[in-house]
């Protein structure tokens, strides 16, 4: 600031923290791990940051079972808007878009597997795939904030 500004430096609108992770397995616990830790660090907690969790865990896993490209990592990005929401994004370098199922929701329940973007939808706000050059990136925005929470026991 100078003495000619009455300006005051803008306010920070939101913050943003990112990993990449090889396209392996156990790199669901641990990207699970370090957004708790992100989350935690952004004053985040109680069911805003399980759900959260969830949702990452749900992403994580679809991109290194469906996105796998060998020698490629998948990008963990989330984005707190310093309010009320967090936004998930999952890159991964596959080229298959995901086809949430249609099925019965007890259909679902039985299921062995095809749940997590049911689950996603379930505790995100919005959700959607963004086409990057190579691969896509998930996305699901979720309501932080302690009345918008949707929380294990609420929906």
């Amino acid at each position: 600031m100078n003495s000619e500004s009455d300006e005051t430096a803008p306010a920070l609108a939101s913050v943003v923290w990112w990993r990449r992770f090889p396209s392996v397995p156990r790199t669901v616990a641990a990207a699970r791990h370090a957004a708790r830790a992100a989350l935690t660090d952004w004053g985040i907690g109680g069911c805003g940051a399980a759900d959260s969790a969830l949702v990452v865990s749900e992403l994580v896993t679809n991109a290194v079972r469906h996105g796998h490209v060998p020698g490629r990592l998948v990008e963990l990005r989330l984005t707190y808007d310093l309010e009320k929401a967090v936004t998930v994004e999952v890159s991964d370098a596959g080229d298959g878009r995901p086809h949430p199922a249609a099925a019965r929701p007890a259909d679902i329940v039985l299921a062995e597997s095809g749940r997590g973007l049911a689950l996603v939808a379930a505790f995100a706000d919005a959700w959607g795939v963004t086409d990057r050059l190579v691969g896509k990136t998930i996305w699901a925005r979720l309501l932080v904030g302690s009345e918008s929470s949707r929380g294990v026991d609420g929906g």
